[in-house]
């Protein structure tokens, strides 16, 4: 196997066209219906008191894991199916794709004061903070998950996909033979990942407030901010220690042996070296009670479901045409929602009018401020990251060791730490600056590097085998292996690293410490300080302006270099 290249022209052009339009309209007049639902909030929600006491920790942790779990799942369901649809229809990508470079672009915590409002109108006020925390999580775990299934599921070697095709496997059992487990390995990667951002955002699912509206959940992060607020290091201390044990649990209890599950699906010709152990997979792959659930159970159960989709689901010969829905249901619905969106847009555009101009110059101005910002955190992560990304994913030993490491420290809330930076720095020139860029530091370089593992871990070995036959320099290693194999991953890291970079200036662009204000010109720190003021026309102008700026990035930059990246280098056998 080798990686080849197939010229320089990617698959579609990467510009914004008549979806992107589309997308942002519907987004704009969502946003401004969930605005003008909110308008009719309880105007006081007391919120439940957090217990400090160190015995009140595990049930708080039990919650805390428990919402992570069922974001998790969520967003695991939701990126299978939207990947697999973009990356399989032609069609469905034009519309598929760009929705998600807007929906991964919306800053979910300025829309947050919106959307739980927005519950606590139409649903009881526990059911709607839960739901509110739930979907907080989820968007910061769905968007890098789908990216890496999609890019799983369109670069799936051509020969796999023969061998699919001249056993007639029908679509769904070239899914679960042939297109999961090959998407397999890197979405075990980025789920690692994707849970360490669950935890970044859990503190602000945990701990939201807005005026009189306290929305606090009893849980971890709600725990590590309290002890944070009241200045009792000793609590502080202890939920960082409740925090570290709970991920280390994880790690042995639950990703180390997905990662070794994962190692079953290489795709190469030489067998691997090294590979990764759990003394928890290798026990049970050895346990009699495990064998007989999945040879009397798991297999006759999955076998009829297998039978009975394919009866609902047969195998078609490639390009046989399918049978097309009828034209005029698609027609009324299309009409319907056009109608929906012109209204929702016209009711918007009222409602921003409202706002003059001199406030839509703060706006320009302070969203080229956080565009600085960002590019400076993404970059400095990436110095770091790639060399240690490729690393940990060619070297075992390393891996094994540095990665519990790693997890553990992404997996630490920045935002419970975040006071402590902005008052040793303050004081300093360009100190909340600093502080700032920190804080998207570290929310975001995580995605470079767990990316970069991923990609790194999935290079054929005996690519490497013939680069040491060869005799390579490591320069020359980087450019015709590393970098080449790594792109796809590297511009998907990136991707969700500028999303969620652009996310985070929302909470590092304006802090509150011991009831002092902090904040410093930029478009985060506007939609912050909106939402706390209640200003809603400030918070729906500056939130928009950010989607169109990430999506515009995203579309103009990020989506052609991948597109690029995915056409002209792919492991292909020869």
């Amino acid at each position: 196997m080798t990686l080849r290249s197939f010229g320089t022209t990617p698959r579609q052009r990467a510009e914004f066209g008549p979806a992107d339009l589309v997308i942002l309209i519907a987004i704009l007049a969502l946003i401004y219906g969930g605005v003008r639902l909110a308008l009719s909030a309880p105007r006081v929600i007391v919120g439940p008191a957090i217990n400090l006491a160190p015995e009140a920790l595990p049930y708080y942790t039990l919650l805390s894991v428990g919402r992570l779990i069922a974001a998790y799942v969520i967003s695991v369901v939701f990126s299978l199916g939207y990947g697999y649809a973009a990356a399989r229809s032609k069609m469905a990508e034009q519309g598929l794709l760009p929705l998600l470079d807007v929906l991964q672009s919306v800053p979910i915590l300025s829309f947050l004061p919106v959307l739980l409002l927005s519950f606590s109108v139409i649903l009881p006020e526990a059911i709607a903070v839960e739901l509110a925390s739930i979907f907080l999580i989820v968007t910061s775990m769905v968007w890098n998950l789908a990216f890496s299934a999609y890019q799983s599921f369109s670069t799936i070697p051509r020969d796999l996909g023969e061998v699919a095709e001249s056993f007639r496997f029908n679509p769904w059992l070239r899914f679960r033979m042939v297109e999961l487990p090959f998407a397999m390995r890197a979405l075990i990667w980025n789920s690692l990942l994707s849970w360490a951002g669950g935890w970044f955002f859990l503190m602000a699912a945990e701990t939201f407030a807005l005026g009189q509206r306290d929305f606090r959940l009893p849980g971890l992060g709600s725990y590590l901010q309290a002890a944070a607020q009241a200045g009792d290091s000793q609590a502080v201390a202890w939920g960082l220690v409740a925090l570290i044990v709970t991920v280390v649990l994880l790690d042995q209890i639950l990703w180390r042996p997905a990662l070794a599950f994962a190692e079953r699906y290489r795709i190469e010709t030489v067998e691997a070296e090294e590979i990764i152990h759990s003394w928890l997979y290798d026990l049970l792959s050895r346990s009699w009670l495990v064998e007989q659930f999945l040879t009397r159970i798991w297999q006759p159960v999955g076998e009829v479901f297998d039978r009975a989709l394919w009866r609902l689901w047969p195998w078609r010969a490639a390009g046989e045409p399918r049978e097309r829905p009828l034209g005029g249901w698609r027609l009324l619905v299309l009409v319907l929602i056009i109608v929906a969106l012109g209204y929702g847009v016209y009711r918007a555009f009222l409602f921003l009018a409202q706002l003059p101009l001199t406030e839509w110059l703060r706006i320009g101005a302070a969203v080229g401020a956080t565009a600085s910002r960002v590019a400076i955190a993404i970059g400095l992560g990436t110095l770091w990251a790639l060399p240690a990304g490729v690393v940990m994913g060619t070297n075992r030993r390393v891996a094994f060791v540095a990665l519990p490491i790693v997890q553990v420290i992404a997996s630490i809330p920045a935002t419970a730490l975040f006071p402590v930076f902005v008052v040793a720095l303050i004081r300093q020139a360009g100190g909340l600056n600093i502080a700032a860029i920190l804080l998207m530091l570290l929310g975001t370089q995580w995605y470079v590097l767990f990316n970069v593992i991923a990609g790194a871990a999935s290079i054929p070995q005996d690519l490497f085998f013939i680069a040491e036959m060869l005799g390579l320099s490591p320069r020359l290693r980087w450019m015709t292996l590393y970098l080449p194999a790594l792109q796809p991953y590297l511009i998907t890291g990136l991707i969700t690293a500028s999303g969620g970079a652009w996310n985070a200036s929302i909470i590092a662009e304006y802090v509150v410490v011991a009831g002092q204000k902090y904040e410093v010109l930029g478009v985060g720190a506007l939609i912050a300080e909106s939402a706390a003021t209640g200003d809603y026309v400030l918070l729906f102008a500056a939130t928009l302006a950010m989607v169109v700026v990430v999506v515009a990035i995203n579309r103009l930059l990020w989506r052609r270099l991948y597109l690029r990246a995915a056409e002209r280098y792919r492991v292909e056998a020869l």
